[in-house]
């Protein structure tokens, strides 16, 4: 379709500037939006984390999923050229459906009939509380706007199947949880590496936390991103209930959190997170790490060296391959990259599940890391 003619989404009012919604206001390459989803076991058998993102500026729409059982990591890729149908979340065997907005959504992956031991599932993911805005993300390295990030964060149930490896994991409500973010705005693709900004000004260290935790009575988001000498740059510590008329998130103030690393890495293995309800009392977030996915490895997210993001693979480009997790050495650059641990939670005497996002990487003070090849003791 010649760019000059409107697309089915500009006949809804919810245009946010004078041009067609095939068209962003900003002609950063970079620009995103995307999603990403965790649903998990309770015993920690199970990772699956999938997503999907559509990069308009470079043209691109690509998904993912990977799943991990026991040492092994399942990954299904795929990347197309990105058309002007937006309501269509879906690309190769990977699909996102929304059912009903901000309440159930619909993940799909088709089976490979090539490999009738591949990955494939049909999950109805269904939201419990409300959808909650994280604070807005700003980074620059120098003057270069490296990532700004509108993002919602949501917890709910997860029904279905999971099929790998001739095993079927069948999905129930009170054994298994699942979390999602949805974001978008500017955030860096493979490109436009090196110059000023990466020579100049190379960080000395960075330190991550992305926490979201299913209760049965509530849901909590931790976040915290730091500097290599603790500065904290983006914080926050909330609390949020199932709508009922009044206000449903409580904020817990500042996060302090103590980790316990396997000697000799950077794996955390268990923590606690503490925080203060609004009359000051200290609460208590427990973290016991059951299973863990690093996001470097299969999903696609830096520093993956065989597939990330919004890189252009030609039209129609699938992949699926399987990953050995057994030894860390055998993955090197996920040491440098973003691990999403599930794990056990305790609060108030009740017990939750969620995932523990983490990535520290180079000096971080408050831990005793003193540079990028510091691990604990």
């Amino acid at each position: 379709m010649p760019a000059d003619r409107p697309v089915a989404l500009d006949e809804y009012p919810i245009h946010q500037a004078p041009l067609s919604m095939k068209h962003l206001v900003s002609g950063d390459r970079n620009a995103y939006d995307r999603c990403i989803f965790h649903v998990f076991d309770h015993a920690g058998r199970a990772v699956l984390i999938l997503g999907l993102g559509v990069y308009p500026n470079a043209g691109v729409i690509d998904a993912y999923a990977t799943l991990r059982i026991g040492d092994e990591l399942l990954a299904v890729r795929a990347s197309d050229a990105l058309t002007d149908d937006r309501m269509n979340l879906s690309v190769g065997p990977l699909s996102i459906v929304v059912d009903v907005p901000l309440k159930q959504l619909t993940l799909r992956c088709a089976p490979d009939a090539d490999d009738p031991h591949g990955l494939s599932y049909d999950i109805t993911w269904t939201a419990e509380f409300p959808a909650v805005w994280e604070p807005h993300h700003i980074q620059r390295r120098g003057d270069r706007l490296m990532l700004e990030g509108r993002r919602f964060v949501q917890a709910g149930n997860v029904t279905g199947t999971i099929r790998a490896k001739g095993e079927e994991f069948t999905l129930t409500a009170g054994e298994w949880t699942g979390t999602r973010d949805r974001s978008w705005g500017v955030r860096p693709i493979p490109g436009e590496e090196g110059g000023r900004a990466a020579e100049e000004y190379r960080p000395d260290g960075f330190h991550w936390l992305w926490i979201p935790v299913r209760f049965a009575d509530r849901f909590v988001m931790v976040i915290a991103q730091e500097d290599a000498d603790g500065h904290r740059t983006l914080n926050e510590a909330v609390q949020v209930f199932p709508e009922a008329g009044g206000r449903a998130d409580v904020q817990l103030g500042w996060p302090h959190t103590e980790i316990r690393y396997r000697p000799g890495s950077r794996h955390p293995e268990s923590a606690v997170v503490h925080l203060t309800d609004p009359s000051r009392k200290p609460l208590e977030l427990g973290v016991e790490i059951l299973n863990s996915s690093p996001l470097a490895v299969g999903a696609g997210y830096p520093p993956a060296g065989d597939w990330q993001h919004g890189t252009w693979q030609g039209r129609g480009w699938s992949d699926r391959r399987v990953y050995d997790l057994s030894h860390p050495a055998a993955h090197p650059m996920a040491a440098f990259g973003v691990t999403d641990h599930s794990a056990r939670f305790t609060l108030d005497g009740q017990t939750g599940h969620g995932i523990f996002e983490h990535g520290s990487f180079g000096r971080h003070d408050p831990s005793g890391f003193a540079d990028y090849s510091s691990v604990a003791p």
